[in-house]
């Protein structure tokens, strides 16, 4: 499993709140503390929490699918993020799993709860909903990432054309219903659905890709911004689909962390006018 890859959600002020709920849900803890980020570890994944004000809500077009490994584990993660929270498919059986249910908590971070057959060492994956103008184009997607990204592939592929539960509103037999793909070895699942729902990707979830060095960094926001992708600014970009991505440099993260306050500031006074992370320049304002 790449630790080098994974999502941040986006809060106004209540990162912490949530960071906390979510160690109480999952058994997890908390890695790191400040006003602005809060990381935490849940199953030996890192989810990152940022507090970066009103502008984005979370929605369910990244949901978190959670393997459990039986049926008591479901029922006792449910009660606990459905107090407050709003359900979305009740918990029941269903074809794809004996226990399974959605559910959006009270913070607006949406998670499926499976009973079911873990494939890879990884416990949440992340979930993505193709709809609206994407609808249609989960497969499509797959195959830019798993190019983009080293250590990739695209595993098991159901259809909608394939059978699997009836749907209400009719979907395409060549869509996606559900598929598994890997980019350099972190898991996603995603699907492709019909119905007109009232949101779409954003900011509220997006992917952080930590890099090595400039060429990884050119390379996976030059692939990403490509064929209608934007680029936005301090390493966020959306790429053609909207879901968003940060490409961070780990040298960013090293030298803002630094022990003297005032080069640690000028860094990041540096960063807050990058769009694409330049890390000499990153370098220059440490130095300067």
């Amino acid at each position: 499993m790449n630790k080098d890859i994974f999502p941040c959600l986006w809060y106004d002020g209540d990162a912490k709140q949530s960071a906390e709920f979510y160690c109480k849900v999952f058994n997890g803890e908390i890695t790191a503390d400040t006003p602005v980020v809060v990381n935490v570890d849940l199953f030996g994944q890192r989810l990152m929490l940022l507090n970066g004000g009103p502008q984005f809500k979370k929605n369910p077009s990244v949901s978190f699918m959670v393997i459990c490994e039986t049926e008591d584990e479901v029922q006792r993660y449910w009660d606990k993020l459905v107090e407050g929270g709003i359900v979305l498919m009740e918990l029941g059986s269903y074809s794809w799993s004996r226990k399974y249910g959605w559910v959006q908590d009270k913070f607006g971070v949406t998670w499926q709860l499976f009973l079911g057959e873990k494939r890879t060492e990884q416990k949440i994956i992340p979930t993505l909903m193709f709809i609206h103008g994407n609808n249609g184009k989960a497969m499509e997607a797959m195959q830019l990432y798993t190019q983009v990204f080293p250590n990739s592939s695209i595993g098991n592929v159901l259809k909608y054309g394939e059978g699997g539960e009836g749907h209400t509103i009719p979907e395409p037999a060549e869509n996606i219903q559900h598929a598994h793909f890997i980019i350099d070895n972190y898991s996603l699942f995603c699907m492709d659905n019909s119905y007109d729902h009232q949101f779409d990707f954003n900011e509220g979830i997006s992917m952080v890709v930590m890099t090595d060095d400039q060429q990884q960094t050119d390379h996976y926001w030059n692939a990403l911004t490509s064929n209608g992708g934007r680029e936005s600014m301090c390493g966020w970009l959306k790429d053609k689909y909207g879901l968003s991505w940060q490409i961070v440099p780990k040298r960013l993260i090293q030298l803002m962390n630094d022990s003297d306050q005032e080069k640690a500031h000028k860094v990041v006074q540096a960063m807050m006018k990058m769009q694409k992370i330049i890390i000499q320049d990153l370098e220059d304002a440490y130095r300067s």
